[in-house]
C-alpha cells in the first residue's frame, strides 16, 4: 500500500512539477498558480521517491513474519 502511495505521489509531483516549470518559464499558462504548482510539484516528488526507497510494503512485511 505504501508502495502504490509513493508511486501516485511521485507520478503526480513529476506532473505538476512539469507544469509549474513549463508555465513559468515556456509557453503554457496556468494562471497565478505557477510556482505553487512547481513547489506543490517538488515536494510531492521527493516525498513520493523517499517513501519508495525507506518504506516496506505491507505485504512484504507480512510474507518476512511467515
Amino acid at each position: 500500500m505504501i508502495k502504490i502511495l509513493g508511486i501516485v505521489m511521485a507520478v503526480g509531483g513529476a506532473i505538476a512539477l512539469i507544469l509549474g516549470v513549463l508555465s513559468a518559464f515556456g509557453s503554457m499558462e496556468i494562471g497565478n498558480a505557477k510556482w505553487p504548482c512547481i513547489i506543490l510539484g517538488v515536494i510531492f516528488f521527493f516525498a513520493g521517491i523517499s517513501m519508495l526507497k525507506s518504506r516496506k510494503d505491507s505485504d512484504a512485511i507480512a510474507a518476512d513474519n511467515k
